[in-house]
């Protein structure tokens, strides 16, 4: 059986959903962002304990079909950029497409109505979060930066880093590294 969480977006999630579930005595055979799959039927009075038990950490069972979807929709964007060391081979909208096996532009249209953003203003955002965590990290330098989150220049990686952040990424690096020797100072 299959259940679907919403805003289960890290590690730190998986492990916690693991936990409720040994607690309840449901035996899981996957924990994924966002899905879980267990072996067994899971009663009512189960999955109300489930889900008042996640929601006390800010994690939502999920029923309706629409908004299971886009969350699946943004686990595999967030997955992709966030947790993943791979660049995809093919484009976004093809990738998305083969892991939901939907028309890309049926799920494009649906995440629109519902988010109020496309999906790939979704995708820019959460590049550049990660392009600020891989700033700050100070690991690697922009071009490497640029190819990991594939971007097919540094100079498209500044400008859309400009454009969502208001900032350049050099002038974000400097921040971060100020923020860094003040805290070092106190």
């Amino acid at each position: 059986m299959k259940l679907y969480i919403k805003y289960m977006v890290s590690l730190r999630c998986k492990l916690f959903v693991k936990y409720e579930l040994e607690k309840l005595g449901l035996h899981y055979t996957s924990v994924e962002l966002g899905m879980i799959e267990i072996k067994e039927d899971i009663s009512e009075l189960q999955k109300q304990e489930l889900k008042s038990n996640l929601a006390i950490s800010g994690l939502e069972l999920m029923d309706d079909k629409r908004s299971i979807l886009i969350d699946k929709i943004k686990n595999v964007i967030i997955e992709m950029i966030h947790y993943s060391d791979e660049v995809p081979k093919v484009n976004y909208s093809d990738y998305i497409a083969q892991k939901l096996n939907y028309d890309y532009t049926y799920l494009s249209n649906l995440f629109s109505e519902v988010k109020g953003i496309t999906i790939q203003h979704f995708i820019i955002k959460h590049k550049i979060e990660r392009a600020k965590e891989l700033i700050l990290y100070d690991e690697l330098n922009l071009t490497e930066i640029a190819y990991k989150l594939n971007y097919s220049s540094v100079a498209h990686l500044s400008h859309q880093f400009k454009k969502v952040t208001g900032h350049t990424p050099s002038f974000y690096k400097k921040i971060g590294k100020k923020r860094k020797s003040n805290l070092e100072n106190l």
